[in-house]
């Protein structure tokens, strides 16, 4: 029942629901006891409202939103609070008292102020918003850019503002049920004064020094910068804040390029969940203003989505575009007809180009390279099963799309048997859960299977871990979670010293440069956070892991098997060498699911009742009687490339080879324009005689 309004009401716990239905039903109490007239019922009612309005402020609830889009928004609730305080004053008789008039005008002046509040904390934002964002790029030296005022006038200050009501709710009420007027007023100055105060403190920030420069000396200072840094290959991404991992897949190889690198981005959000790195970041919203940018020595951009802001890049004539994409898979979405604007499409292996020659979406053969897949290094090749330690299955299913396919994923049929399977094997596994971060956005139904699947393996952890016969080393494990308490404190201190954590957007543009040896401690930190956290956790320990920490390449490699779907997961698995198993939840049937989809030729194959798994625990058990080794040897070449020369080595190759290609052309280009241009000087100069 109570999961159900959860649900119904979108609502985050139970916790925030309770709140919720308190700060709903405070209201008609509210009504009833400024009726009635009652000053404790009044004061009771209005204290669950404050309380309960507040607490799902802070957590962000998601009826909070909504009650605003059906005009029952945070100003309208504290004025109906006063509202009813008024009618409160009338009932007890107190309309001709001073008291009275004083906290009418109190209100009147007290919602008069939020005017000017609003305006100027708009004003203060806006002018603080750049017209660019950057990490890594000096523009300290090229324009003002003032500190960000304290964060405690600017966040949540609407909410703020209209809390300063408290002094004159409370000193009304106090007035009211003593019958003395000093509380009343008081309140109500208090009220007056601080708002006053607060409107007043916001004035110095919008102007003088304190607001950055214009946004025309901005634009003008990033192209100083980038005629100074001259990029030459950029990675160019736009998407929502779900698909920032798209972007951050690929920041470790932008790293490792052998030219001058440059990602540009454009959402302010994907500036926000990008991971660190050294190389520069220019967000730019503004289409216009992308369009203006000096890009002149730039020659070639990688696209990692097909997304339509994508035109803003590709109308440049003097680069060559190309589509990397963000995984390799036998999805529609990796031959997507879009694909066909770029100068070329750079694929893993040699199942790419033949993926695109049988969907026949106009790529042509010649512009299809393999470069590999460099960011799959951190996965490590499998080894078997270490002695002494559970095997390990991983379900990582894929989201169930846009479209109600039923090969979408596996969740909706066959997620639950595939888990109740594993969980019960025996001998037994240990299983993780890792969903895609997309899993539930759209289809109710996919959201809910998540959460079964979520409950069945939260039950079987506690009942393993009830079970007398499934040890570990208790002080090894402690000495671990000690240790990752220890780098994770480490990590926050790191983080909470970046221009990002202390001030807004403007101030982590001015203060964005990355400091190499901090930067080189984090990547240290996480990857010994990793080490500890499975060291932290019991081995045999069923559990669900959500977030962006572990990384799913974190989890291929504590893992000794997989189960995934049609999905880039799958080949990126293959990199492992480990068993892996794929579900066929169109139920297309063995032979049919394995020519329709390359990844699963290696696969064990399964039908949504999950049967056939014991054939996969079976090769991991014994490795050496796993029938379908070879297969995914050879499978590994095709999909991904040949382990050398090394894949950042092939990609590097091919942006050199393509930006001499756009080089050659912007010279052919050039040839040709001063041609033209002599031929039109030549016919005027005819017959002249020589000076």
């Amino acid at each position: 029942m109570i999961s159900t309004a959860i649900r119904v009401a979108r609502v985050g716990s139970a916790a925030e629901l309770a709140a919720a239905a308190l700060m709903l039903l405070g209201y008609p109490c509210l009504m009833l006891a400024a009726l009635a007239p009652s000053v404790p019922a009044f004061a009771a009612a209005a204290a669950v409202t404050y309380l309960a309005d507040h607490y799902l402020h802070r957590r962000g609830s998601y009826l909070v939103n909504r009650l605003s889009k059906v005009r029952a928004g945070l100003s309208i609730r504290f004025l109906i609070r006063q509202l009813l305080l008024v009618l409160l004053l009338a009932r007890l008789s107190l309309s001709d008292n001073p008291l009275f008039y004083g906290a009418v005008g109190c209100f009147i002046a007290f919602y008069g102020l939020q005017a000017p509040h609003g305006a100027l904390v708009t004003l203060i934002r806006n002018r603080r918003r750049l017209p660019v964002a950057t990490r890594n790029v000096d523009l300290a030296s090229r324009v003002r850019v003032p500190d960000a005022p304290p964060r405690r006038l600017l966040h949540r200050s609407a909410e703020k503002m209209l809390h300063l009501d408290l002094a004159a709710v409370v000193g009304v009420l106090v007035a009211a049920a003593t019958d003395s007027a000093a509380a009343g007023f008081a309140g109500i100055a208090v009220t007056l004064v601080l708002g006053c105060g607060y409107a007043l403190a916001l004035m110095p920030y919008v102007r003088g020094r304190r607001v950055p420069s214009r946004p025309d000396a901005v634009l003008a200072a990033v192209d100083d910068w980038l005629r100074e840094y001259r990029p030459e290959t950029v990675l160019y991404f736009s998407g929502s804040k779900d698909s920032a991992y798209q972007v951050n897949m690929w920041l470790e190889t932008m790293e490792r390029l052998d030219t001058r690198p440059l990602i540009i981005l454009r959402e302010r959000v994907i500036l926000q969940n990008l991971a660190p790195t050294t190389v520069p970041v220019v967000c730019v919203p503004g289409g216009v203003h992308l369009m203006n940018m000096d890009l002149s020595t730039v020659r070639v951009a990688l696209y990692a989505a097909n997304v339509g802001k994508n035109i803003h890049m590709l109308r440049v004539p003097t680069i060559k575009h190309v589509f990397i994409g963000h995984g390799d898979s036998d999805k529609l979405a990796s031959v997507n007809p879009f694909s066909k604007v770029y100068d070329e499409v750079w694929t893993a292996g040699r199942a790419g180009r033949d993926r695109y020659a049988l969907a026949d979406v106009g790529v042509r053969d010649e512009d299809i390279v393999e470069v590999g897949r460099p960011q799959l290094a951190p996965i490590r090749t499998w080894q078997g099963v270490p002695d002494g330690r559970m095997p390990t299955v991983l379900y990582a299913p894929t989201w169930e799309g846009w479209d109600d396919n039923p090969g979408n994923t596996s969740i909706l049929l066959a997620g639950e048997n595939i888990v109740r399977h594993l969980v019960t094997a025996d001998p037994p596994v240990r299983v993780l859960y890792k969903p895609h971060p997309f899993t539930g956005t759209r289809s109710a139904a996919a959201k809910a299977a998540h959460r079964r699947i979520t409950a069945l393996v939260g039950q079987a952890a506690a009942e393993r871990a009830a079970d007398p016969a499934f040890t570990d080393d208790a002080a090894a494990r402690s000495a671990a979670q000690a240790e990752l308490a220890r780098i994770e404190a480490r990590l926050t201190q790191l983080s909470g010293t970046t221009a990002a954590a202390r001030g807004d957007e403007a101030e982590a543009t001015r203060e964005g440069m990355t400091d190499l040896a901090r930067h080189q401690e984090i990547a240290r930190l996480r990857a010994g956070r990793n080490d500890a956290y499975w060291r932290s956790v019991p081995s045999y320990e069923h559990r669900v892991v959500t977030g962006a920490e572990p990384r799913l390449y974190d989890c291929f490699n504590v893992s000794d098997a997989m189960v995934s779907d049609v999905s880039s997961v799958v080949s990126d698995f293959i990199a492992s060498g480990k068993p892996y198993a794929v579900t066929d939840s169109a139920e297309l049937g063995a032979e049919e699911f394995k020519r329709q989809n390359t990844a699963v030729r290696a696969a064990v194959i399964l039908g949504n009742g999950a049967a056939e798994l014991d054939g996969l625990l079976a090769a991991v058990r014994d490795p050496a009687a796993d029938p379908l080794a070879g297969d995914r040897e050879e499978l590994k070449r095709y999909l991904l490339g040949p382990d050398e020369p090394r894949p950042i080595d092939q990609f590097n190759a091919a942006v050199a080879d393509l930006a001499r290609k756009a080089r050659t052309r912007s010279l052919a280009q050039e040839s040709h324009v001063a041609a033209g241009a002599v031929e039109e000087v030549e016919p005027e100069d005819a017959g002249q005689p020589a000076v």
